[in-house]
């Protein structure tokens, strides 16, 4: 009699499994499926002239280039400033490590007013550089400076941890045999440290196809000049174009999730491999 309410009792597991997954549903797919299907249910002919519409594909084109651009200057600096943060002790240090995450924290419309502040052409700094030439506030190399600083953590936590685990061996015996610093950073240590730069490269990437806060106070929401994609669905749902927004935000939804699939997909490769 015992065993058999026993049997009939839910497992504990399979009711933490099923409530996980409900929630994921409820939260993150289901809203996923419904604009998809809406994007989608005019047929393949309007969702395509949606996208290729002249102001919706400079603003998609606009997004991809500038968050490329980005995700090369964030993996160079982040690494930069992880390799800083775990190799060296200096004054403060604590405190640099803490304002990392600060991104986080901060609203992304607050990001972009400190740009403005800063950068704007009311301001010193960018008043000196408006007569040499340099227009950062109201251009693209201000979207540039604002996905920056929204996507600044991204990469510096990728490959701290990964740092902090590194066994120096390898590297004081490339030293031993004559490599100097830059050949034994190139050859032993960043091979190690690359899976953490592209994750956290491409989890900025997909962070940044999505930023509206801190890039629509920088812009300027110019069309053809620095209206992104996320500017865009804003302006269209606001103008009445609901599909032409629904049409962009598909794109812009299927390009983050494709990065997020193939980089689990390299994740796991590396582990298997690993295991190997």
């Amino acid at each position: 009699m015992a065993a058999s309410i026993a049997r009939r009792r839910p497992h504990p597991g399979l009711i933490l499994r099923g409530g996980s997954l409900a929630y994921l549903g409820v939260m993150v797919v289901l809203p996923m499926l419904a604009m998809t299907w809406q994007a989608v249910q005019p047929g393949p002919r309007a969702f395509w002239a949606a996208v290729a519409e002249p102001y919706a594909w400079h603003a998609l084109k606009l997004t991809f280039v500038t968050a490329f651009i980005m995700v090369l200057v964030g993996a160079v600096t982040g690494t930069a400033t992880a390799w800083v943060l775990v190799r060296y002790e200096f004054p403060g240090r604590n405190l640099v490590n803490a304002l990392i995450d600060l991104p986080f924290a901060v609203p992304t419309v607050v990001t972009g007013v400190m740009l403005v502040a800063l950068y704007g052409p009311d301001s010193v700094v960018g008043a000196i550089m408006g007569k040499a030439g340099w227009k950062v506030i109201y251009d693209q190399p201000g979207i540039i400076l604002a996905l920056l600083f929204v996507t600044y953590p991204f990469v510096i936590r990728s490959v701290q941890p990964v740092l902090l685990g590194l066994d120096k061996a390898e590297e004081e015996a490339a030293a031993t045999l004559g490599a100097g610093p830059w050949t034994t950073f190139l050859r032993v240590t960043l091979p190690t440290l690359w899976p953490s730069i592209l994750t956290g490269s491409a989890l900025s990437f997909s962070r940044a196809l999505g930023e509206y806060g801190s890039v629509v106070m920088v812009a300027g929401n110019q069309p053809l000049l620095t209206k992104t994609a996320p500017i865009y669905v804003f302006g269209e749902i606001e103008s009445g174009n609901r599909h032409g927004a629904l049409a962009v935000s598909a794109v812009l939804l299927g390009s983050s999730l494709l990065i997020l699939i193939i980089l689990n997909a390299l994740q796991r490769r590396g582990e298997i491999h690993d295991a190997a």
